[in-house]
């Protein structure tokens, strides 16, 4: 049974509420990941007042959170540190996934090495236990890591794939399409839907993406705020 995708309309919040809900840190009506797992943060659709009080209350005077809200209005007292376009894309039929022999699963012993890779290709936010999000595989070449893919949010019934990236040195040798696609297989085999984000401007990846099977179901913003440092502020 396909899984109601009207669910990714609000991913994190799902994700906390759901299959995360161990992660989660609660506070009213918001949710957040550990601040070393992730920054994103988790509120209701359309978030009133109240909403808000609870996430500042939950990240903390001053902190940062990120967020995926279109249409979301960030109240006085809230600073925008930084909005960008994207496109949620989901996979259809025609994604063929397929296990891939020479990855090997990600862990806490290759955190730092995952941090030096996406910190030198930027596929998004990532952390120090960002891995813990789920399962990370990674290619290897003379013992070091050059590619990796992996799973972040998961919504019920849907898991993301994320943080897909290959050192300069070694692209064009068709690792992060084996990864997707090994990702995904892991993905299918619990039952589950791959989906995943892009940047609005990273077409190369959704290009790519496009070729592989996933469509884009929409278009989303993301957007880093910090909260109010003052009492009162809100």
């Amino acid at each position: 049974m396909t899984p109601d995708a009207s669910i990714l309309d609000n991913p994190a919040w799902a994700a906390l509420n759901g299959p995360q809900q161990g992660l989660a840190e609660v506070h009213g009506q918001a949710r957040r990941y550990p601040v070393d797992v992730s920054p994103f943060v988790g509120v209701p659709l359309r978030p009133d007042s109240d909403v808000w009080a609870d996430l500042r209350a939950l990240v903390g005077a001053g902190a940062s959170m990120v967020m995926i809200g279109n249409g979301v209005a960030v109240p006085a007292g809230w600073t925008v540190e930084f909005s960008g376009d994207g496109v949620q894309l989901l996979a259809t039929d025609r994604f063929e996934t397929a296990p891939y022999g020479e990855a090997v699963v990600l862990g806490d012993e290759d955190a730092e090495e995952m941090l030096d890779l996406t910190a030198r290709t930027k596929p998004g936010p990532f952390l120090p236990r960002t891995h813990v999000m789920g399962t990370y595989l990674g290619v290897r070449r003379e013992g070091r890591l050059v590619a990796m893919a992996g799973e972040r949010l998961r919504p019920p019934g849907f898991a993301e794939i994320s943080a897909v990236c290959t050192d300069p040195d070694f692209r064009g040798q068709g690792f992060g399409t084996r990864l997707v696609q090994a990702v995904g297989h892991n993905i299918r085999a619990r039952g589950e839907t791959p989906m995943m984000h892009a940047a609005a401007s990273n077409e190369n990846a959704i290009r790519l993406y496009r070729s592989l099977g996933f469509e884009i179901r929409r278009e989303v913003s993301f957007f880093a705020a910090r909260a109010p440092s003052a009492e009162g502020a809100l």
